[in-house]
């Protein structure tokens, strides 16, 4: 029974993928001498040969034959050595084949657990080296379990991967069953157990899919250059060909959409703007607001970029919730601030009666303020202009705050 426990152990451990068979003959022959030093003290003097393709085991005893025995575990007597008719001499060594019943039912046992605990470790090392090299790369998978703070997907082997709730994009949910792609953002061992972390809100992650979806990326024709997303809304993708008869734009958009669509829809339809790269910081501006036309770009005092456009442009320059303007913002790395640009022949009259939100300070908070610079509104008149409901809805502001705003601006021209 002990050796048919021990054959079925052997096979499992041989059957157990990416573990090569140096590892298996020493992992094998570590767990039998733990076992033969519980037993007898040490395994120093023992021989562990080990056959993993019959799934058996031999262990010899060895030990030098002396007169008078000190050490039992190294040692043995001439007088018992020939007991059974044997010819051996003082300083030869015996060795006695030890059989695995001598181990006992209890011994079997222990041998086997041990085996399986250190299969069990193989298998979590190889699993953390294995997604290790792989962080960084586009992974599919299959939803094993969805939870409320995150999600457990299968890899082909049957491996645990997690989709953290905060990296799915906002709004998203998944079923048992579903087809997921992710980037492997993370891998790390937590109490000997590998921990695989997938995003599917990184940057990274959108430009591996622009890389699956146009063999251009992929074999080096056209480079990404910038990503930058707000995750379930809008992304700004900046990429440059190397070959003047590739169009880089039209290249990731594929022939009526065919190529962005799937990506578009695997980003459960956030917007995807595809831009050409270019060094210029006011050229990439003027691309990544598009199609909102510019009429000029200064730099402040503050470092801050202003970007000034007509007043019919300035909503579409800032987009719904001021995404748009954010995302260009992040794509030249600078706080961007959108001004109207007053046409030159209404300016000097508007400029005498209108009055910058900046004077207002005092009486309206700062924050406030800030909030209606950031969807184009400067100006006290600018305000004016803007439907109460939709002030409060494009600047984020209860309905409350917009009427206490209006009556101050308001009681500045009466």
């Amino acid at each position: 029974m002990e050796k048919i426990e021990l054959k079925d152990a052997f096979a499992e451990f041989k059957n157990q993928k990416n573990i090569d068979r140096p590892t298996m003959m020493g992992v094998l022959e570590d767990v039998f001498r733990t076992q033969i030093a519980k037993v007898y003290g040490s395994a120093d003097n023992f021989d562990v040969i080990i056959n993993i393709d019959k799934g058996d085991c031999e262990i010899y005893w060895n030990r030098e034959v002396v007169e008078e025995v000190e050490d039992p575990n190294t040692q043995i007597s001439l007088e018992e050595v020939n007991a059974d008719g044997d010819d051996y001499e003082i300083g030869e060594t015996f060795a006695k084949r030890i059989e695995m019943k001598d181990f006992g039912r209890r011994g079997i046992l222990n041998i086997r657990q041990n085996l399986q605990g250190r299969i069990m470790d193989l298998e979590k090392a190889n699993l953390f080296n294995k997604y290790k090299e792989k962080v960084g790369q586009l992974f599919c998978g299959e939803v094993h379990q969805p939870w409320s703070k995150e999600v457990i997907i299968l890899d082909e082997d049957g491996n645990e991967l997690k989709l953290p709730k905060s990296e799915q994009i906002p709004g998203e949910h998944f079923k048992k069953g579903d087809s997921v792609k992710a980037i492997i953002k993370s891998v790390d061992m937590r109490n000997t157990t590998p921990i695989i972390t997938l995003s599917r809100v990184t940057n990274d992650f959108l430009a591996k899919l622009f890389e699956a979806e146009v063999p251009e990326i992929y074999d080096g024709l056209i480079t990404i250059k910038k990503v930058v997303r707000i995750p379930g809304q809008r992304a700004k993708v900046a990429v440059e060909s190397y070959d003047d008869r590739i169009d880089p734009i039209g290249a990731c958009i594929g022939v009526k959409g065919s190529r962005i669509i799937g990506i578009v829809r695997e980003l459960r339809n956030e917007n995807i703007d595809v831009i050409q790269w270019t060094s210029n910081t006011q050229l990439l501006i003027t691309r990544a607001l598009s199609p909102a036309k510019i009429s000029s770009i200064t730099t402040g005092e503050d470092g801050k970029l202003k970007v000034y456009m007509l007043p019919e442009e300035v909503t579409k320059g800032i987009g719904r919730g001021g995404v748009n303007i954010k995302l260009a913002g992040m794509l030249v790395d600078k706080e961007i601030e959108v001004w109207r640009d007053t046409p030159k022949n209404d300016a000097a009259d508007e400029d005498e009666e209108d009055v910058l939100l900046d004077e207002f300070d005092n009486e309206i908070d700062q924050w406030i303020i800030d909030k209606l610079k950031s969807i184009g509104c400067d100006t006290a008149k600018s305000v004016l202009a803007i439907a109460p409901d939709d002030l409060a809805r494009r600047a984020d502001l209860e309905d409350e705050t917009v009427e206490d705003i209006r009556k101050i601006l308001s009681a500045e021209f009466e």
